[in-house]
């Protein structure tokens, strides 16, 4: 429930602290003290419209706070917490209006865009008047309140879940049949390209492979002259091998007469003869490696050239040209599969289809059997509310083919407000004095199926008096003993029925500026304001008796 409303320089108020309890509470006051003023500045908390000319005139900002006393499991804290929102304790959302126009939103001191702080305001308050801004006027809404009134949440919860696969499954079939027909369309490119490559039998590597024995045979008649003949010099007739060798032994044999001159010489000559001995050999390779035959090198090119036109062709790397063939293969066996797989999933479709058009026509007939049983209690409420000859009618209209998460059914509230007229909807036939009578009707039938914690009502009174006045208290002191009830009122029989009374007027604060005020009401100071909202500006003693009669039978009656 709303357990306090802190306002700070917002318009006529400069400072205001109220505490309000359960039940119902009142607000009364002549007529421009400032109730307007009040509600405005609450829309603005739970996250109305924001207006720079709300700002008191002199001041940079104003803000409005108000603080809510919920259970833990409340759904507003199910939706603060979706925020990331920490929601310990009181949940707490504050709206600051700066005289530019600029608003920043807070629930629990944590920034929060508009948006966040009305979806947690909505689930919050409900505040109805003779106003379309401060009415349930969305027929979209009407939906959701006939099928809490006949407790067809887990029917509906259903028909949406049905509604899900139903339109998974038909997306992913149209995703399917596209996937297939753009294949279909390149299915002989395909098969023609997956063929040529495969017969080519690209490798990875093999470029670079054939590439660089193309330019070793190419370079080779370069270079076999320079081998040869560095080889002949080694292993000719001009070798000196034969000589070091000669002179190596002639040391050998006369180390043994001077082994300290003879020996570092031998192991040098000995060392020159292997390596000679290496490098010719080293040349003897290399002057075979030149050798090759002619065709080896025209099959090299055309094999290289073939790569490499199919890489052009295809525009990918002459590497990738293996992963190209194989994801060609791939497509064609998704092509086959694909088609196989589309009468799968037509088939599921339809099995989805019927799912889904079983449970939305069971919601369907649970919606219209509840609408009955609503317009019947709905109906018993009007009489004592001056609305005897009028008809409340749940407007129901079914469309099989019309799907949606919600089923298959548009409801919208309807109104007869005399025998012999055309229903229509409430909003559009009932005048405003109608359309808050009517609402109060439904509110109190509805009161105990989902209803905000806190109902705000804004002189759904006005133009009515005596036993429709009091018919309308008694029904939302009924209504206090489910929720929260606030009323802005003109009626002493409404203001009697309250547990708790607040009294909105105006101050002179300087010979140039007035303020609002809002001051709670002990039962002496009720009685007073009673007899004034009975007699008017001359409060008489015959006034002051009606008001303690109107305040004595309603604390009789609680």
């Amino acid at each position: 429930m709303l357990a306090q409303l802190l306002i700070r320089d917002i318009v006529l108020i400069d400072r205001l602290e109220l505490s309000f309890t359960e039940g119902l509470s009142v607000l009364t006051g002549e007529t421009g003290a400032g109730k307007s003023i009040l509600l405005d500045a609450f829309s603005l908390a739970l996250g109305g419209r924001g207006d720079g000319s709300l700002v008191r005139h002199g001041e940079a900002q104003g803000q409005v706070t108000a603080v809510f006393d919920l259970a833990p499991d409340h759904p507003a804290r199910l939706i603060a917490r979706a925020q990331d929102i920490d929601d310990d304790g009181d949940l707490i959302l504050r709206r600051v209006q700066v005289a530019d126009g600029r608003t920043r939103a807070f629930v629990n001191d944590q920034a929060v865009s508009v948006q966040a702080l009305r979806s947690i305001g909505a689930a919050l308050v409900e505040i109805h008047g003779q106003h379309d801004d401060r009415a349930l006027i969305d027929p979209e809404t009407h939906r959701g309140m006939l099928d809490v009134y006949g407790g067809l949440g887990g029917r509906a919860a259903a028909v949406a879940e049905a509604y899900r696969a139903w339109r998974e499954t038909r997306l992913e079939l149209e995703k399917r049949k596209a996937a297939v027909a753009a294949a279909r369309k390149e299915a002989d490119f395909l098969r023609h390209a997956a063929e040529e490559l495969d017969k080519l039998a690209p490798q990875p590597g093999e470029e670079t492979e054939l590439a660089g024995r193309r330019q070793l045979m190419m370079q080779s008649e370069k270079v076999a002259k320079d081998i040869a003949e560095a080889s002949e010099a080694l292993s000719g007739q001009g070798s000196p091998i034969p000589e070091l060798s000669s002179h190596m032994r002639r040391l050998e044999r006369r180390a043994s007469l001077a082994p300290q001159l003879v020996e570092a010489p031998i192991k040098a000559l000995e060392a020159a003869l292997v390596a000679l001995d290496e490098a010719a050999t080293a040349l003897d390779v290399a002057l075979r490696a030149t050798e090759f035959d002619p065709r080896e090198l025209e099959q090299c090119e055309e094999r290289l050239f073939a790569l490499r036109a199919a890489s052009r062709k295809y525009d990918v790397p002459v590497d990738d040209l293996a992963a190209l063939e194989q994801r060609y293969l791939a497509d064609l066996a998704a092509l086959d599969a694909g088609e196989a797989h589309l009468a799968g999933l037509e088939a599921e479709l339809a099995k989805r289809a019927a799912d889904y058009a079983s449970q939305a026509g069971a919601l369907s007939r649970g919606r219209k059997e509840t609408a009955a049983r609503l317009d019947a209690a709905v109906a018993q409420e009007l009489p004592p509310l001056k609305l005897e000859r009028a008809s409340f009618i749940t407007e129901i209209s079914t469309d099989s083919d019309a799907w949606s998460a919600a089923g298959i059914d548009r409801v919208e509230f309807w109104v007869r407000t005399n025998p012999g007229t055309r229903p229509g909807p409430m909003f559009k036939v009932a005048s405003g004095g109608e359309l808050s009578r009517f609402m109060l009707a439904l509110k109190v039938v509805l009161a105990d199926r989902g209803s905000a914690p806190t109902l705000v009502f804004d002189e759904i009174d006005t133009g009515v008096g005596g036993a429709v006045a009091d018919a309308i208290g008694e029904r939302l002191a009924r209504l206090a003993a489910k929720v929260q009830v606030v009323s802005v009122t003109h009626a002493p029989q409404v203001a009697a029925k309250a547990g708790q009374h607040f009294l909105i007027s105006k101050h002179a604060v300087t010979p140039e500026r007035v303020a609002t005020r809002v001051t709670p009401l002990a039962n002496a100071e009720r009685g007073e304001e009673l007899a004034r909202m009975l007699a008017g500006a001359t409060i008489t003693d015959e006034a002051r008796a009606a008001a303690r009669r109107l305040l004595d039978t309603a604390l009789a009656t609680r």
